[in-house]
């Protein structure tokens, strides 16, 4: 059988001009998961258009289709295309599971949750000539599946090729989360075997590893016995956390000794009232600078991300939470305009009280305003969100923000990742066209290895965990 995955790219992403780099950072590995349950006898070619071109004048017999929320009207075109030259596609992933009715009008079949059963299950009954429309996930468990189809995968267009996720779902349920849609109905948060996950990490070439988890740290058990399995691996790595994680036990010392050197936290906001409106219990009451001088004591840079919008915000929100990032010298921003993405609390929300503006799903990218908002007005959400990133990564402030270390090679690492991450844009660019972006890697393993206490002078941490 001939089967085809793609994953669709917002038009942005397509670009002949300009290729933003986060969109050639990692492989579709959900697609990659799903091939590995073919028969060896199919051919599978797996198509990701955020970093080549869709040939769609081909003729598969089966064609799967990721959608997320801005890709979900290309999705749609495909998936219409291919229909009508007579191909069978499906289409899931997390646009589909929070808005099923209108994605069910576009595929032969869909999936409504993880695929981990629905696939296998599909796989059959298409064989069977009995395929179901609807496939609604219910089992969760990832104890035993195979490994991921990383043949498929063309390494050399991504930044980050060794990418891998050995749990699925998150602990936590925040308000405004894309993913509770897609893990409702049972388990949120359940990980791999550590063998298997040992197994795969130890297939991936090279020495850097980015976990693509949602909270790498979210089940101790597992998370202790993974980094106890990955001593003497060499490895260097980068994941998600939540600031309770890191205040909580040793864990993220154990991270640290395992090769952990950046890591992306949630902070959101600076405010009590908003993380109490967006149901971010894990950090109401934490203490974010104590966590931040427990990762920077442990060579571990940050990349925290934050939300512009909530109700309680005002005019200064933007200025304030910059000013707050780069005086704790966090490595990197990742900043958003609130989004109620389909399936959420927040967009039912918002939705009863009249304050979604449209469902032109091209524009729920956390960049545009979508709802109505309140203390902001729509062009101040908007210039503000716009100006932090500029704040944020001026060249003064990347300057404030390295020295903001208590050491020169800590400084460094900081002003070369935070200016390589925004100022050489044009060269990502360049890299992107000319398809050696991967031989950028080297250079990224080098920022992100340790500095030595030997060559950092007093020692790193006031923490007594740290050997």
């Amino acid at each position: 059988m001939k089967i085809k995955m793609i994953l669709p790219a917002l038009t942005e992403a397509k670009s002949p001009f300009w290729r933003p780099i986060k969109y050639s950072l990692f492989p579709p590995l959900g697609l990659a998961t799903l091939a590995a349950y073919c028969s060896p006898d199919d051919d599978i070619s797996l198509q990701d258009e955020h970093v080549e071109e869709l040939s769609l004048d081909d003729a598969p017999d089966l064609v799967v289709i990721q959608v997320y929320i801005t890709n979900a009207f290309r999705a749609y075109a495909i998936a219409d295309r291919y229909r009508s030259r007579g191909a069978y596609v499906c289409l899931g992933g997390l646009h589909t599971s929070s808005l099923p009715d209108e994605a069910v009008l576009h595929a032969d079949s869909i999936f409504i949750g993880p695929g981990e059963d629905t696939f296998p299950q599909f796989l059959k009954d298409f064989q069977n000539k009995c395929p179901r429309k609807i496939y609604h996930n219910k089992e969760r468990d990832i104890q035993t599946i195979p490994p991921i189809r990383r043949d498929l995968i063309k390494r050399a267009r991504y930044l980050v090729p060794n990418s891998i996720v050995v749990s699925r779902g998150c602990p936590h349920h925040c308000d405004f989360c894309y993913k509770d849609a897609f893990f409702e109905g049972g388990r949120s948060f359940y990980t791999q075997r550590v063998d298997a996950a040992l197994a795969e990490i130890d297939r991936l070439p090279g020495r850097h590893l980015y976990f693509l988890d949602d909270h790498l740290l979210g089940n101790q058990r597992f998370a202790n016995a993974l980094f106890s399995g990955m001593q003497g691996m060499n490895r260097v790595f980068q994941g998600a956390s939540t600031i309770d994680a890191i205040l909580r036990g040793d864990l993220i010392e154990q991270a640290a000794k395992t090769g952990m050197r950046s890591v992306f936290i949630g902070f959101e906001t600076l405010s009590k009232g908003n993380l109490v409106q967006s149901n971010k219990r894990q950090n109401i009451g934490k203490d974010y600078e104590l966590a931040i001088q427990r990762l920077h004591s442990l060579g571990i840079m940050i990349n925290g991300s934050f939300v512009f919008g909530l109700d309680e915000d005002d005019p200064h929100v933007f200025q304030r939470t910059v000013e707050w990032a780069v005086k704790n010298s966090l490595t990197t921003c990742t900043f958003h305009i609130l989004t109620p993405y389909p399936g959420t609390r927040l967009f039912k929300d918002m939705e009863a009280q009249g304050r979604i503006l449209h469902r032109n799903w091209d524009q729920y990218d956390t960049r545009q305003v979508v709802y109505k908002t309140t203390g902001l007005s729509a062009l101040e959400l908007k210039q503000g969100y716009d100006q932090a990133y500029r704040s944020f990564y001026s060249w003064s402030n990347i300057c404030r923000a390295s020295l903001g270390h208590d050491n020169l090679k800590h400084m460094l690492k900081h002003f070369a990742y935070a200016g390589g991450w925004k100022k050489f844009e044009p060269l990502w660019n360049f890299m992107i066209k000319t398809q050696g972006l991967n031989k950028m890697l080297p250079l990224l393993e080098a920022i992100l290895s340790k500095v030595k206490k030997k060559d950092a002078g007093e020692p790193l941490s006031p923490f007594p965990a740290i050997a």
